[in-house]
């Protein structure tokens, strides 16, 4: 079976870095990542004459949701040629939406795809020293008002898009420290792997 998988979780849990190995350990996958989408973010807000905020009432409005819908759709037409598609983005609000994910099923139903939600769980401590590390500017208002950032995030993994029909339907991928990230990493490709091998070959026409 055809995966779409979403990399979620809150920033700071190691996001990127689990994707981007988990890409490089699967065969036949293509990997996307939300952040190359930014470029052209920027550039929206030069042209409207706004300064670069993520976190502003402008970027919520006129641009977060665009960059979700652009990725899904690169996602929905890679699915035609191959068999795993892995986005790299939080998807904050859209796992806690279940009749979203419900039409986002739906939809990968008729491209012969399941969705694998897989939730990086990271202790927030660690996320806070994360961020301070890396320092981004993407990071510097959540810095700087940490108390109030943290009260809004929701740490717990979104169980019920579990789907007793799918074993792989949510996947907690475990990383607050480097045995837990070795450890999932080992478990989900292995189980990643063993559910697309198990889809079906398509028939072939004699001509």
């Amino acid at each position: 079976m055809k995966k779409l998988i979403l990399v979620t979780s809150p920033p700071a849990c190691g996001k990127t870095f689990i994707s981007k190995q988990l890409a490089k350990s699967l065969d036949h996958v293509v990997y996307l990542d939300k952040d190359t989408l930014i470029p052209l973010s920027k550039q929206i807000f030069a042209v409207a004459h706004q300064p670069y905020d993520r976190s502003s009432i402008f970027f919520e409005k006129y641009i977060r949701d665009l960059e979700y819908r652009v990725v899904l759709d690169l996602a929905m037409e890679a699915l035609e040629y191959d068999d795993i598609v892995l986005i790299n983005a939080p998807f904050t609000r859209e796992i806690r939406d279940l009749p979203y994910i419900n039409t986002l099923r739906g939809e990968l139903k008729k491209k012969g795809a399941e969705l694998v939600v897989i939730w990086v769980d990271t202790k927030p401590e660690i996320c806070h020293q994360r961020m301070i590390d890396r320092a981004s500017d993407r990071d510097m208002w959540k810095l700087n008002h940490w108390d109030e950032y943290i009260l809004g995030v929701n740490f717990e993994a979104p169980t019920n898009l579990r789907l007793p029909d799918q074993p792989d339907s949510l996947l907690i991928f475990h990383n607050s420290s480097q045995e837990e990230f070795e450890t999932s990493m080992k478990e989900i490709v292995a189980q990643l792997e063993a559910a697309v091998a198990d889809r079906p070959e398509p028939i072939r026409t004699q001509y």
